[in-house]
């Protein structure tokens, strides 16, 4: 059975997954879909046709905008902005005021297991790969290859991690998780598992 909080404000054209939260003062707009098990922190935002996969979570104020499409198990950190307008203005050149007709929103797309950091900002079009890291406060402006660790501004990549989230250290031709001992391939700046992993 899922949770909306009393001061959330859930549409009713939302779909929300067994078992998901919506917190306090959370908005999630019409034709939203939520899978199982997800999250949706106090005063976060997501948008209209949003897709969100299962055991996602989306921290306290973190603003979601449409068309944007998370894998599962993302991790969105607090007060992350995934952009929709590549050329934003409020007025068209005469000087009227523009409506939701006169641009077309572009997405951020975020692959399964990948986590944002706090306050990092994902400026759309772009992919961010699955299972890697963006350092809190990072403004991403490029596609985002999977186990990358990505920290800056703008955002580069710094190194590797694994699925358990930590960097990875170079051993006997592989890299290799402190944590978890799985190991991994690097080719041509991507990274896959090695055959092998548990």
């Amino acid at each position: 059975m899922s949770y909306i909080a009393p001061s959330a404000d859930v549409a009713d054209q939302a779909i929300i997954g067994e078992g998901s939260k919506i917190w306090h003062l959370a908005q999630v707009r019409e034709d939203a879909v939520l899978g199982e098990n997800c999250i949706v922190g106090r005063g976060a935002y997501v948008g209209n046709g949003v897709k969100i996969g299962a055991n996602s979570k989306i921290q306290n104020y973190a603003l979601v905008y449409e068309p944007a499409v998370l894998g599962h198990g993302v991790f969105i950190g607090p007060a992350v902005v995934l952009t929709n307008d590549t050329y934003p203005r409020a007025v068209s050149p005469d000087g009227s005021l523009k409506s939701a007709h006169d641009w077309t929103p572009v997405g951020v797309t975020i692959e399964d297991g990948a986590s944002v950091g706090a306050r990092a900002v994902c400026i759309a079009p772009l992919t961010i790969g699955r299972w890697s890291t963006i350092a809190a406060g990072s403004v991403v402006t490029k596609d985002v290859p999977a186990f990358a660790l990505m920290a800056g501004v703008p955002a580069r990549r710094l190194g590797w991690v694994g699925k358990a989230g930590f960097p990875l250290a170079e051993a006997g031709g592989f890299w290799v998780c402190p944590e978890t001992g799985a190991k991994y391939i690097e080719n041509s700046n991507s990274l896959k598992e090695a055959e092998g992993n548990a």
